[in-house]
């Protein structure tokens, strides 16, 4: 067979990070490069305001990725179903990835009300939504990659499947998820990662934080990418991101390591009412606590980042 080594821009591309997996030939090159071509989304600003600089790859600057988890419509441009922030730091090798509630209410930048955050991306679809998280988390957001949530259980079918450690048992859609470690495909993984009735919707944003770790730890793995095709169509189908696909190699790499240390966070608050509505609000000092978090991982000085 005709292998090589190279790589597949697999999680960055899907929501969390480019993935180092192997080269297969000069013409699956060229089809990743029409793959990546074919999902680049630019957006209207060159780089975040909140920066002073733009980011320099060899320099291994650390960086910020925004996964917005879309369910699309026909006829309408749909909501994020799902928000995760992922703050990438290559000399730390690690990752911070941080659930972002749907129902937080926050102002809406662009809009100049509050409203639940996840509305942003059906107001002004990804800029206004990375706007929006811009300002709540006070952190810059370099890159977006948009995912149709429909597509994920492909996705996860196509590096063979994950696995999980559930922690909590429940049968989902026809599907039983027993607890401890399990193995999932697609349609499992998009059950599995949708449920909250049981439990809530934090249980629900991490049973998703699972899935997308477990999504980096197969395709980091070359031996569990069974048809590069797939991935292809799927990718180039389903997804889309501002980052070209020169950016998708230089990320690979300067920061692939970053994968082997990945920490989870969930931002929490308390439910209440406004005009009927519920809104998960979201207390100031929780929200002044993983902003510096995630400023401190992107080593950005906090007098430099904030404009409050």
């Amino acid at each position: 067979m005709l292998k090589k080594k190279w790589f597949v821009v697999l999680v960055s591309i899907i929501g969390i990070i480019v993935i180092g997996v192997g080269i297969f030939t000069f013409s699956v090159y060229r089809s990743l490069e029409n793959t990546a071509t074919s999902m680049h989304t630019p957006l209207e600003r060159s780089n975040s305001d909140k920066r002073t600089s733009e980011i320099d790859f060899e320099q291994r600057d650390p960086l910020s990725f925004l996964v917005l988890g879309v369910d699309e419509r026909t006829g309408d441009r749909g909501r994020s179903d799902s928000m995760v922030l992922l703050t990438v730091n290559p000399n730390k090798k690690s990752i911070q990835m941080v659930s972002i509630p749907r129902d937080t209410r926050t102002e809406i930048i662009g809009k100049g009300f509050e409203d639940k955050i996840n509305h942003a991306y059906a107001f002004g679809g990804p800029e206004m939504s990375i706007a929006t998280v811009e300002n709540f988390l006070d952190i810059p957001v370099d890159y977006f990659v948009q995912i149709n949530m429909e597509s994920f259980k492909d996705i996860v079918d196509a590096v063979g499947g994950v696995t999980v450690n559930n922690k909590l048992e429940f049968s989902q859609n026809g599907h039983h998820f027993p607890l401890g470690e399990i193995s999932l495909n697609g349609e499992e993984a998009l059950s599995f990662s949708r449920m909250r009735s049981i439990d809530s919707d934090f249980g629900r944003q991490q049973r998703q934080r699972d899935i997308l770790q477990g999504v980096i730890n197969k395709g980091a793995n070359i031996s569990s990418i069974t048809k590069i095709d797939d991935i292809l169509n799927v990718l180039g189908t389903n997804v889309r991101t501002n980052l070209t696909f020169d950016e998708m190699v230089d990320i690979q790499a300067n920061y692939k390591d970053a994968r082997h240390n990945l920490s989870q966070h969930q931002l929490t608050g308390s439910g209440t009412r406004i005009d009927n509505i519920y809104y998960l609000i979201v207390a100031e000092e929780d929200r002044l606590a993983i902003s510096k978090q995630l400023k401190e991982h992107l080593e950005l000085d906090s007098d430099v980042a904030s404009n409050n």
